[in-house]
């Protein structure tokens, strides 16, 4: 007998209700808190000279309106959305659209009825406001992808589709649990219920003719539809008109990973709603951009580190023989060559001894995982000092100059060696795109332990998808990485 079904947990309103008091209390703090830094306790008045028959406004009144409005305008924005929350930056970027639109519209309002407002009191409040909004939305996202890895505070989803998309949506699903889906069961034509889905634990609920039962008995709140093909005509339509208003909830799941929403446009022509893909574009205002934060940025970090550099030259020069700097050719943007820079972390012959310990690795049949890419945990011809800096991934800050030079970016595709780029299906050629860069997905996202697969999927999903935004997350990751380290697999 299966279990029965968990009760129906709004997981979603009560999240948005917590952020709703938490809105409320900064927005008070801030407001209020300006208030009183800029005028003190006195009862500091706005003049209202365009109507000598209105009389002054106490600014204690009118930053209580702030805040209501504030707290509308969040809400007015869908920031608080379930659809938006505990990935992406889409949250962030509504709280910031909603708080420049409403003070733009006070201004707005102020200039029409030439109404005195204390523009420093304004001026204060916006950034401080916004930045302390986005602080508490990032603590309160940090909790629920806490909750979520856990299983709870995520949408309960029922996959429905051909037996090969909802094995491809269910692992894709299982690796991200923070995205807030938690799959607990599925339903493919065959509908063989002792089953379980490819290279998952999920079960196999039943056939596709089987979606209201199997949402009954898994409790599922979300019907996630992966593929159509093999779906009897209406079938979709027929499930959502089955669906509960407001308590449960249907995704349709194209089989399309890597996607970055920007990207998908959905235009209903005729009934149908289509769905547009835009093609990756980097236009000159873009790579002037990325080029001017990559001089920038690494102009002050090669300055802040040159202790650090010194330092670990001196360490290489006296701990083992040989140059203190390693250069490799690798491939770049357009497939073309460059030399890469490293601090020396091997002995001076590694290259010499590749060959014989990928003899000996085949002969034992152990490797990583990964086909192209040599990866090696206890690399014998890693030096004691070399261990140490690819621990901290300190080998690579040299790659800084490669930057400054222009051969790389600070984030980007792994960049390959030419013996691996041989072996290049023709797709992966598109991480040539970009520069390579010194971090990247691939890099703060299992580095060393990833398939070639995986590799491939982060590395072509960064070159699909770019953003400024996206390279200060990832930045921002590698700096964590640095503080829990890894081994580098450069």
């Amino acid at each position: 007998m299966r279990p029965a079904a968990p009760p129906f947990n709004d997981w979603r309103r009560r999240f948005q209700r917590r952020l709703i008091v938490s809105d409320f209390l900064v927005l008070v703090w801030v407001v209020f808190g300006t208030q009183i830094a800029w005028f003190g306790f006195g009862n500091a008045q706005l003049a209202i000279r365009d109507d000598s028959r209105i009389s002054d406004v106490s600014y204690w009144f009118f930053s209580f309106v702030l805040v209501l409005l504030w707290l509308g305008a969040l809400s007015w924005s869908d920031s608080r959305s379930a659809r938006v929350l505990g990935a992406g930056s889409t949250e962030y970027l509504r709280v910031v659209d909603a708080s420049l639109r409403l003070f733009g519209a006070i201004a707005i309002v102020a200039f029409l009825t030439k109404t005195d407002v204390a523009r420093g009191f304004l001026l204060i409040s916006l950034p401080v406001g916004v930045f302390v909004l986005l602080w508490t939305r990032w603590l309160w996202r940090q909790w629920l992808v806490m909750k979520r890895k856990s299983g709870t505070f995520s949408a309960r989803v029922l996959l429905v589709g051909s037996e090969a998309s909802v094995a491809q949506i269910a692992r894709e699903l299982v690796r991200m649990p923070s995205a807030g889906y938690h799959v607990v069961g599925a339903c493919v034509p065959s509908g063989k219920v002792a089953d379980v889905v490819a290279g998952t634990d999920i079960p196999v609920m039943g056939s596709v003719n089987a979606v209201e039962r199997a949402m009954e008995l898994t409790g599922a709140d979300t019907v996630a539809v992966t593929s159509t093909d093999e779906l009897p005509p209406d079938k979709v339509k027929q499930i959502s008109w089955n669906l509960q208003a407001g308590r449960q909830h249907l995704v349709l799941a194209p089989s399309m990973v890597d996607i970055a929403g920007p990207r998908l446009h959905t235009r209903p022509v005729a009934g149908l709603p289509l769905i547009h893909v835009e093609t990756p574009r980097f236009s000159k205002g873009q790579l002037f951009l990325k080029r001017s934060v990559d001089v920038t940025a690494t102009a002050i970090g090669v300055v802040l580190l040159s202790p650090v550099f010194a330092f670990l030259a001196m360490s290489i020069r006296l701990s083992s023989q040989g140059p203190v700097l390693f250069r490799q050719v690798r491939i770049g943007r357009s497939g073309r060559e460059f030399t890469m820079l490293k601090f020396r972390s091997m002995v001076t012959n590694a290259e010499e001894l590749l060959g014989n310990l990928q003899r000996e690795r085949a002969e034992q049949g152990s490797d990583s995982g990964n086909e192209v890419m040599f990866k090696m945990k206890n690399d014998p011809r890693v030096t004691p000092i070399g261990r140490i800096m690819r621990k901290y991934s300190l080998d690579e800050l040299p790659q800084l100059f490669n930057v400054l030079g222009g051969s790389m970016s600070l984030v980007g595709p792994r960049p390959p060696l030419p013996s691996e780029v041989e072996q290049y299906a023709t797709h992966v050629h598109r991480r040539f795109l970009v520069k390579p860069g010194i971090t990247g997905l691939w890099q703060v996202s299992g580095r060393s332990t990833l398939s070639w697969e995986d590799t491939v999927r982060l590395d072509l999903s960064y070159v699909e998808n770019w953003s400024l935004l996206g390279d200060v997350a990832i930045l921002a990751k590698t700096a964590r990485a640095a503080v829990a380290p890894g081994e580098s697999a450069h």
